[in-house]
């Protein structure tokens, strides 16, 4: 016992003493390898298909990544709840409520899985039918879809195991997982697809074989670690006031997830319409983009875990240097990954195919996003700040307007105009700088309203609310809201507005 003590701490980071850039690194880059692992095995599924199975096959598989993602983020959202909630009582010691969050996280993965295949199963060749898919691709897009999300649950178990142990500052042992199961799927891709001819519903059966060894692994660490968050299956069950913080976290950020999932599908839809061969290009491109997103995440989960520790201790100097740090790095390794992945374009997009005119359909979407990439992570590094706070609204709320209705507006009028692939790609990064712009007012505002609210006798009876799951401030005193909303002008009208959206 002594021993299994030893080695789950020795995993574990004390997130709010010592030392900060060395942490945030360790911290960040196994997660960092974590993704870009994942998107590596992803790849292959890609790759095997489109050199084996032809541009049709590639076609199919890519075409569904925008729908899957609108299908599963609002469960994946609310993963971010769980890592939230067991950073907090974590660093608080809140041990009742650390395993309360833990099991009730997991039963809930476990559901939303099974609902999910159902979702997938039933829904998939409507949606796709909707999103304008070529008839070529269609009956291989839904194949692949009913396959894929016999995996949800085991994906989503994934995801919440991982996030519990994210929140304790162990991103090692995750990253361990997801490279053993993403060993297990390049070999099963391999196998399903070149020897027992299967095309895309071997990729499919791959991926989702894979899945389950992921959540395995994880759900065996938890199970024998001899942590505070240890798993016990007889303790499995759902405390409503438990899940009702983790919605009240994870839900915004999910529906946050869907809507942005929603203007993608719009994109695709939009994609979709310029044939076969340019939804292969932009495939191949989306999927190179995604080594430099998942890179840039790993600074967005970095400071959502952080800035949540860090925020159930009351430590508001430590935050603002989290966030300066981290905003820091993703902006380096956005703008430095961007530029490598557009210097080799061309070679990396032979690798997904050969033709030239899938490559160069790739190079038209690489050109304006790859340059302007690290919009993105920013604007993603002060999301993760207002979450780690426990404000999951106001960064959906402005996330939907500024990015999602931004897009949407974008496609019915400038793309409309004028329909081309490059009016097209040009409303991602306009939106990411309006949002990270608005989000980083929010982000100044809601953390000058912490401080003075903890600084007072007042604020500590919110913030021990705020520590015992409750996550909100309105126990706060109005006369003092009101003082300093009338005092701060613009600012305090924001968090007037933020206060009623606020769960």
């Amino acid at each position: 016992m002594a021993l299994q003590r030893k080695t789950a701490r020795s995993y574990e980071i004390d997130m709010c003493n010592g030392p900060l850039f060395s942490k945030l690194l360790i911290y960040a880059l196994p997660l960092m390898l974590s993704g870009i692992l994942q998107l590596l095995f992803n790849a292959a599924d890609i790759v095997v298909v489109g050199r084996f199975a032809g541009s049709e096959s590639l076609a199919a598989v890519g075409s569904t990544s925008a729908l899957i993602n609108l299908l599963i983020n609002l469960f994946i959202g609310l993963s971010i709840g769980t890592n939230v909630l067991v950073a907090r009582y974590f660093s608080a010691q809140q041990k009742r409520d650390l395993e309360e969050t833990v099991h009730t996280s997991m039963v809930v993965a476990g559901i939303g899985g099974v609902i999910l295949i159902a979702v997938g199963y039933f829904l998939s060749e409507p949606l796709l039918t909707l999103m304008g898919t070529p008839d070529n691709v269609l009956p291989l897009s839904v194949l692949y879809m009913k396959i894929y999300f016999v995996g949800m649950p085991a994906m989503l178990v994934y995801n919440f195991g991982s996030a519990v142990l994210r929140a304790v500052g162990d991103t090692r042992r995750p990253l361990y997982f997801l490279f053993t199961a993403g060993v297990a799927n390049a070999l099963m891709n391999l196998f399903f697809v070149i020897v027992c001819h299967m095309g895309v519903a071997g990729v499919a059966l791959a991926t989702t074989i894979s899945q389950c060894i992921s959540a395995v692994l994880v759900v065996r660490c938890l199970l024998f670690t001899d942590a505070d968050y240890k798993l016990d299956f007889k303790k499995l069950r759902i405390v409503k006031h438990k899940l009702a913080s983790i919605v009240r976290i994870g839900l915004p950020a999910g529906m946050q997830g869907a809507v942005f999932s929603v203007s993608n599908v719009l994109i695709q839809s939009s994609v979709n319409s310029f044939g076969s061969v340019a939804m292969a290009g932009n495939t191949a491109g989306s999927n190179i983009e995604g080594f430099i997103y998942t890179a840039m995440n790993s600074f967005y989960q970095t400071a959502l875990s952080f800035v949540s520790q860090n925020y159930g201790v009351k430590n508001y100097k430590r935050i603002n240097r989290i966030m300066i740090y981290c905003e820091g790095m993703v902006f380096v390794v956005g703008a430095v990954l961007g530029a490598g992945a557009l210097a080799f374009g061309t070679m990396l997009l032979g690798i997904y195919n050969s033709e030239p005119e899938v490559i160069q359909y790739g190079l038209t979407r690489m050109w304006i996003i790859c340059t302007t990439y690290y919009l993105c992570g920013m604007m993603d590094v002060f999301v993760g700040g207002l979450r780690g706070m426990g404000y999951s609204v106001p960064p959906m709320i402005v996330s939907i307007s500024g990015a999602c209705l931004f897009r949407v507006i974008w496609i019915y009028t400038v793309f409309a105009a004028n329909r081309t692939l490059q009016t097209l790609y040009i409303s991602y990064p306009v939106s990411w700088a309006l949002t990270g712009g608005i989000h980083f007012i929010c982000f100044m505002v809601i953390k000058r309203k912490l401080e003075r609210r903890d600084g007072s006798g007042a604020g500590a009876a919110a913030g021990a609310a705020a520590q015992n799951g409750a996550i909100s401030w309105r126990k706060a005193p109005q006369k003092k809201m009101h003082d300093f909303s009338r005092r701060g002008g613009f600012p305090g009208l924001v968090m007037k507005v933020f206060d009623k959206a606020r769960f």
